[in-house]
C-alpha cells in the first residue's frame, strides 16, 4: 500500500470538486496528493477515434493544469499525476486498494434526483477493500474557505458494530478536531395479537435501552481511544437509510459501511449505502468491513 490520498480525474466538473476535497485531506493526513487519470479506448466511439499518444497529450495536460492549481491553493502540498490507458473500473480499484484512501467525484442533481453517483464510481466502491469517498460538485472546498462546520455523521449497525468504521471515524474527526455523531435507527418487529398495541410502548423502551446498551459497548473502546473527541450517540426506532439522509446536511462528512462478502450475482454495497450514495449533499466515506 502506497502512502498516498489518491484521486481520479477525468476533467469533469465532478472529479475537479473531488480533487479539490481530496488535497484538503492529503494535507490534514501530511500524505502527497496522487492524481489518476485513465483512458479506456472502448469507452465510445469518439475515444475509439483518437489516438494513444493525443489521448495521453490531452490526459496529461489536464493533470498537470489541476496540480499546479492544487498546489497554487495549497502551499506545501505535494501533488503526483499519474496517467494511464485501460478499464477506469480496474485502474481505480487497483489504485483504492493501493492508497490510504480514494476519493471520486460523482454528480449531484436538484430535487428528488439527488446524488447521482454513477456507474463508475458505484463498481469501484463494490470492489476496492480500503475506505473511499465520494464527493458532489458543491461540497468542493475553495482556496478561502476554512473548514467545514459540522461533526461526522457515522451510521453504526448496533447489533454488527465495524472496528474498521469505528477506526476510519474517530481517526479522522481527532484530525479534524470535531466531534462524531453515531446513529443508529432499529425497527420494530412484527407482532400480531389483540394485546400486541398496549405491550408496544413498552417493548419500544425495552428495544431501544437495549439498543442503546449495545451502541455504548461498541464505542466506550474508542472514547477511551480518544478523550479528546465528542460523542453524540443517536439511538431511534426509524428507517436507517432515510434516517442518515435527513441528517447528513447537518454533517461535514457521512461514513457508512460495505461488508466484504460476495453473493451470487457478485460483490455489492448494500441498499442503505446505496441510498445514502445517491442522496447525500455532504461526502460520503465509504469503509470495507468483515
Amino acid at each position: 500500500m502506497s502512502s498516498t490520498v489518491t484521486v481520479g480525474l477525468d476533467g469533469s466538473r465532478e472529479s475537479l470538486a473531488a480533487a479539490n476535497w481530496a488535497a484538503r485531506e492529503a494535507l490534514s493526513r501530511g500524505l502527497p496528493l496522487r492524481l489518476l487519470a485513465a483512458w479506456d479506448s472502448d469507452h465510445d466511439n469518439r475515444s475509439r477515434r483518437i489516438g494513444l499518444d493525443t489521448a495521453r497529450g490531452w490526459g496529461e495536460r489536464s493533470l498537470h493544469i489541476t496540480q499546479h492549481r492544487l498546489q497554487r491553493r495549497h502551499p506545501g502540498l505535494h501533488v503526483e499525476t499519474t496517467w494511464i490507458p485501460g478499464d477506469p473500473v480496474d485502474t481505480l480499484s487497483t489504485a483504492g486498494n493501493e492508497a490510504e484512501l480514494l476519493v471520486l467525484g460523482s454528480r449531484g442533481l436538484s430535487g428528488i434526483a439527488g446524488f447521482l453517483a454513477g456507474s463508475v464510481s458505484l463498481a469501484v466502491l463494490a470492489r476496492i477493500r480500503r475506505p473511499a469517498v465520494l464527493v458532489r460538485p458543491q461540497t468542493a472546498p475553495v482556496p478561502q474557505e476554512h473548514d467545514p462546520a459540522g461533526d461526522i455523521l457515522l451510521g453504526l449497525d448496533a447489533s454488527r458494530p465495524s472496528d474498521e468504521m469505528l477506526a476510519f471515524t474517530f481517526d479522522t474527526a481527532d484530525r479534524y478536531s470535531c466531534g462524531v455523531r453515531v446513529l443508529y435507527s432499529w425497527a420494530m418487529p412484527l407482532l400480531h395479537g389483540p394485546d400486541m398495541a398496549g405491550a408496544l410502548p413498552l417493548l419500544a423502551a425495552e428495544l431501544d435501552n437495549e439498543w442503546g446498551q449495545a451502541l455504548d459497548a461498541a464505542l466506550t473502546p474508542w472514547t477511551k481511544k480518544y478523550p479528546a473527541v465528542p460523542v453524540v450517540r443517536q439511538c431511534q426506532q426509524g428507517r436507517p437509510a432515510q434516517d442518515l439522509i435527513d441528517a447528513a446536511p447537518r454533517a461535514r462528512l457521512v461514513v457508512v459501511g460495505r461488508r466484504n462478502r460476495r453473493s451470487r450475482i457478485g460483490t455489492h454495497i448494500g441498499a442503505v449505502t446505496h441510498a445514502v450514495l445517491h442522496h447525500s449533499p455532504t461526502p460520503v466515506a465509504v469503509v470495507p468491513h468483515d
